[in-house]
Parts: structure tokens; sequence; C-alpha cells
């Protein structure tokens, strides 16, 4: 961990009360210490990003609209649903998008000690450089809490860590269509980073389908903005 990321670690706790999931981003100088982002470099860009598959039906039906509209996306993937679901990682990378480690088991990394953060991302990477044959360079931890050890053990490894500036908080049981793109698009802004989920794995029954349901209206909005949406890394 280099200077500045040391000179943060003290307040790893406090990102519990401070990640974008409660609704307060995390602040810029805090953020830029940890080595943590949430923007791409193009201002013109908005960078469109899946948490938590693969998924055996949220998957397909995201890669299916994405094809459509010749867009390329990143999936923040989780280890057990990959060795569940093993085609679908080299589906993803087949249609031209990147991916990421999200986790092994998704758990809150706070209540972990750091051995046990350690094995679940040392499995997850595993599992998932397998069936994607490509090294990883992403990682976004799960519900965008970070740890001091998972930390140490991105920078050790090369990942960057991004978090997001935008969401449709389509994991929720009341979400539809129409709040999913409207949360996101209301947030977007050129050079952001927006988050939504192609699995229900770890939400409400069903929310994959809402997720799909939102991707056509949130594509449509960001064109009418002037946004490109891209994969990480692309821009």
């Amino acid at each position: 961990m280099g200077a500045a990321a040391a000179a943060g670690a003290h307040l790893l706790p406090a990102l519990a009360s401070c990640h974008p999931r409660s609704g307060r981003p995390l602040v810029p100088a805090l953020r830029g210490a940890l080595g943590v982002r949430d923007r791409v470099t193009s201002s013109g860009a908005f960078a469109l990003t899946f948490d938590d598959g693969p998924h055996p039906l949220g998957t397909p039906a995201v890669l299916e609209i994405l094809a459509e509209a010749d867009v390329k996306a990143t999936f923040f993937l989780v280890g057990e649903q990959v060795r569940r679901h093993r085609t679908l990682a080299e589906e993803i990378i087949a249609a031209g998008h990147s991916v990421g480690i999200h986790c092994d088991r998704h758990r809150n990394l706070l209540a972990l000690p750091p051995w046990a953060v350690r094995a679940d991302l040392e499995r997850a990477a595993a599992t998932i450089e397998e069936h994607t044959q490509l090294p990883l360079r992403l990682y976004r931890p799960p519900y965008g809490v970070l740890s001091g050890a998972a930390l140490r053990i991105a920078r050790a490894r090369g990942w960057t860590t991004y978090l997001w500036s935008a969401w449709g908080k389509d994991w929720q049981a009341r979400a539809t269509a129409e709040t999913i793109a409207a949360l996101l698009l209301g947030a977007a802004e050129p050079g952001g980073v927006g988050l939504l989920h192609d699995a229900d794995h770890y939400s409400a029954p069903c929310s994959h389908r809402r997720t799909a349901a939102a991707l056509p209206l949130i594509l449509a909005g960001l064109a009418e903005r002037g946004l490109q949406p891209v994969a990480l890394g692309d821009r």
C-alpha cells in the first residue's frame, strides 16, 4: 500500500456508512487516497457495469440487448456463479465485453477477517481467469464496501478498483423498469460509471427481468444526452 493509501486506511471502517449504496458518495479526497475510481477519462463516455452475475436468464438477456445496440459494457463476476454457469463468462468475453472480479461469495468484506478476504478473492480470481482466459484488471467489492485487506490485495494484483457514480437500485423489489432508468439517468454525467445487475442471486427475485427491461430506456436516455456507453478500460 502506498503512502497515500496508508494515510487513508484508518478511515476504512467509516466506508460502511458512506459508500455509494447508502446514497452518499465516497468523498473525492478519500477516494483518491485509496486509489478508488468512479469515473472514466473521456468526458463524452459513460461506463455501463453489471454486478453479481453470471445468471442463466439475466446475463443472456442483457447480452442480447447490448448486442442489438452495438454497446460494450463491463461485468463484475462472482466466482461461485461462474462455476455454476460455466459457459456464460466465456459468452461475455466472446461478445467483446470486459470483465472484472466482484467476489467469490457475495459478503460484506468488513465482516470478514483479512485471511478470509484473501481466500475469497484468490478463489474468485482463479475461477474467473480459468473461464475467461484473460488476466483480471478490474475489481469492485460486494455492496461497494471496501476493506483494507481487499485494497491491499487489489493493489498487489494490479487491479483497478471501481465503484460507481450512478445507479438504478435495480436490486429492490419495488423497482420497475421506469424507476431504474430514471434513477440511473438522473445521475448520469459525462465520464460517469453506472451500476446495474444482470442477476438476482443476491437481490429481489426476478430483479434481473426489470433490469433488462430498463436497459433499452437507459441506452436511449444516454444517447439523448450525447453520452457514449462504454466498457471500463475503453475510454
